[in-house]
């Protein structure tokens, strides 16, 4: 399908995605595959200056129908209408299908229980506008259309989501509450973390003691961005990682049974309704 834009002056991928129809993300993506043309010329570069009155045409794929198996999985659903659905995903569950792990997972437990989700994702990821680590359970929000999935990814992107998770860390903060700025990229040394890294992106991670325990605190933590692995990454570079972790963690963390992180709660606008909606899942490793 081809859609036609017109150069303003503006990034191309901030022309794709002004209508928000497709999410600048989704854009950049398109762009650097070849599907976009500027007066003819095909453009790869998602940051190339549009000039006023240029012809943009924009090769749009089509978009395939999910291949992922569904399966009967129990699975939490918050809440549900035409547009989306907020889910809770359990601790140990994968988001989507993976090399060498296509059962099992969210998506297959969407495919199953709800009536349709966006294209956007691929054939592998339908609906998934965001995502958590395999060890980390919560919230999650689930987009039905690819109208709704491209609105919520553009208010991700725009920082107009809110993301609060409980956390319990090694050790006791000396203050009560506190900010963690620092830039998070793929780590050189060791492909499967991410690290610390003045080369990477910014991040930025507020936290606040909700009890303290001798050996442990339980904190709300707030993300400002999305990083991956972010809340681990910055609470280990603080001396305090999130207990269960056995990628950032260390020796000297008591044992647990389980990552002591969870997407506690979420705020966002429904694309269709404008209404601002906010959910919870209880913690269910907190005594608070």
């Amino acid at each position: 399908m081809i859609r036609e834009y017109t150069g303003d002056g503006d990034r191309l991928d901030v022309v794709l995605s002004r209508d928000g129809e497709i999410s600048r993300s989704r854009a950049a993506a398109l762009i650097k595959d070849g599907c976009v043309s500027v007066n003819g010329r095909t453009e790869i570069k998602a940051s190339y200056k549009t000039q006023t009155g240029e012809n943009i045409l924009l090769d749009l794929p089509e978009v395939k129908p999910a291949k992922a198996e569904a399966q009967d999985i129990p699975l939490e659903i918050l809440y549900q209408d035409a547009h989306l659905a907020v889910v809770v995903k359990p601790c140990g569950m994968v988001v989507h299908p993976a090399a060498g792990n296509d059962a099992g997972t969210l998506v297959n437990a969407l495919l199953y229980h709800l009536d349709s989700l966006s294209g956007i994702g691929g054939e592998m990821r339908p609906g998934i506008v965001h995502r958590l680590d395999k060890d980390t359970s919560g919230l999650m929000l689930v987009a039905k259309d690819d109208k709704t999935h491209a609105a919520l990814s553009s208010q991700l992107a725009a920082r107009q989501m809110e993301k609060h998770y409980r956390a319990i860390v090694y050790g006791k903060m000396k203050e009560p509450s506190g900010e963690i700025e620092k830039p998070i990229g793929r780590s050189k040394t060791d492909r499967k973390k991410m690290a610390v890294d003045e080369d990477g992106r910014w991040a930025k991670t507020e936290w606040k003691v909700l009890r303290e325990y001798s050996d442990r605190t339980l904190l709300d933590v707030h993300i400002i961005t999305g990083r991956t692995h972010q809340i681990r990454v910055h609470m280990a570079s603080i001396g305090h990682p999130v207990l269960g972790d056995v990628l950032y963690g260390h020796k000297r963390m008591p044992n647990t049974e389980r990552l002591m992180l969870h997407a506690y709660s979420l705020e966002f606008t429904h694309p269709e309704t404008g209404e601002r909606m906010k959910f919870i899942a209880p913690c269910p490793f907190c005594e608070e």
